[in-house]
């Protein structure tokens, strides 16, 4: 079967060999840096995407995928989470009682959110009991004014084990006044999460125990997960209306500032690497405006023989596209493997280098992850061809503009 002319004629400019040295080293400069470009903006998207997933899954690791309001009374409490457990979508239900209030243990002091848990909610499997010392839940028994603090609360405060802290709080009395309540708590244990809005700002105790030392009007309800963390919009509100409870809230709109932060960064990331592909296409152009006028006298003999305006503009696309999309397609491959092996790559940089990307102890997280997304793989790989594509139209048009008369008139 024949190949079409401008395709065979643009296949063989690619591999012609008297081109000048410049001409092919911008062409190669030009493959080498689509190839970078579409390298580099997937890898980074693939971290990017492995930050936002380790940081929703520390986020969700204590503040549920939902929650659900209702009175502050233990055992009221507890047959609605067993209803809650039996709604279609919830995988766990638990109650929950919350103050907000202020820790102190000698002259230190420290703002903390005060969560009143069952022990027997948060299992080996929980985060929080995988976060928590050996022992530490057990000890969390209704009426032995027993706390667990995040570590880092407990830094501030300079608590450790068995030792006994004051917690401060403003409760609602009956008129209406703010009045003060005090109430000692000793620490049984400590938990770290790797999030300092948990280990900060977190602290655990017997439901019973903060339901009666709060009162009535404290927040209460049910925390709720289910099976798919992204379902919690969609069954949420369903499951707070089986329960006649008032209206759910999820983790979406909870935390929505975070990952609204996140998009907002890959959204500039995107833009900014895609400037190296578009600097890539810019040395494209160049090089097939020298490639045309260096052809003028063979578009002029094709253009004699009856060669199409059409046809010429169809050949120097080729050679462009070419030159173009295998730099696209071998940037995407090359990207495709950095993500998957990111990490042997951060190991060998950090061992060739001697020096630790993440610190162990200054960050939380000490590796980098990457979660690798066809989505983004084929957005990049499809803004790169557009953008090669794009780039060869010009030369092309002006190729076809080339007058065989004004070009064969000195020859």
């Amino acid at each position: 079967m024949l190949t079409p002319l401008p395709l065979g004629i643009g296949l063989r400019y690619v591999r012609a060999r008297q081109n000048p040295y410049f001409v092919s080293f911008i062409s190669w400069v030009s493959l080498a840096g689509v190839c970078l470009g579409v390298a580099a903006l997937i890898t980074i998207l693939s971290v990017m995407n492995g930050f936002e997933g380790e940081l929703r899954s520390r986020l969700l690791a204590l503040s549920a995928h939902a929650a659900v309001p209702a009175a502050a009374d233990p055992r009221g409490l507890q047959a609605l989470a067993e209803r809650a457990r039996r709604q279609a979508g919830v995988t766990r239900a638990e109650a929950y009682v919350e103050v907000q209030g202020l820790l102190s243990r000698g002259p230190l002091f420290a703002g903390a959110a005060v969560r009143g848990i069952h022990p027997a909610d948060h299992g080996a499997g929980t985060a929080l009991g995988q976060a928590m010392q050996q022992g530490s839940l057990a000890q969390l028994e209704p009426g032995s004014r027993r706390i667990v603090l995040g570590r880092a609360l407990a830094l501030q405060l300079g608590a450790a084990v068995g030792d006994e802290i004051t917690l401060l709080l403003l409760a609602t009395g009956a008129g209406g006044e703010l009045t003060p309540r005090i109430g000692a708590f000793e620490v049984a244990g400590l938990f770290e999460m790797g999030l300092a809005d948990h280990d900060a700002a977190l602290a655990f105790a017997a439901l019973e125990d903060v339901a009666a030392f709060a009162g009535a009007a404290v927040p209460a309800g049910l925390l709720l997960w289910f099976g798919d963390p992204f379902d919690a919009p969609r069954l949420a509100p369903a499951v707070a209306a089986a329960l006649g409870t008032g209206p759910a809230r999820d983790w979406t709109t909870e935390h929505a500032a975070y990952f609204r932060a996140i998009r907002i960064e890959k959204t500039m990331m995107t833009v900014i690497l895609l400037l190296i592909v578009s600097v890539a296409a810019f040395n494209i152009v160049s090089s097939l405006v020298m490639v045309v006028s260096g052809k003028r006298n063979d578009i002029a003999i094709l253009r004699t023989l009856g060669f199409s305006r059409g046809g010429v503009v169809g050949t120097f696309i080729v050679q462009g596209t070419v030159i173009g999309w295998a730099g696209a397609l071998a940037g995407t491959l090359l990207g495709i493997l950095l993500a998957t092996h990111v990490d042997r790559v951060a190991g060998a940089l950090e061992w060739l280098f001697g020096f630790e990307i993440f610190d162990s102890d200054v960050y939380y997280i000490t590796q980098i992850p990457s979660q690798l997304q066809a989505a983004d793989v084929l957005l990049v790989a499809g803004a790169a061809f557009a953008l090669t594509l794009l780039a060869t139209i010009y030369p092309a048009r002006r190729a076809a503009a080339t007058e065989p008369a004004e070009a064969l008139r000195y020859e």
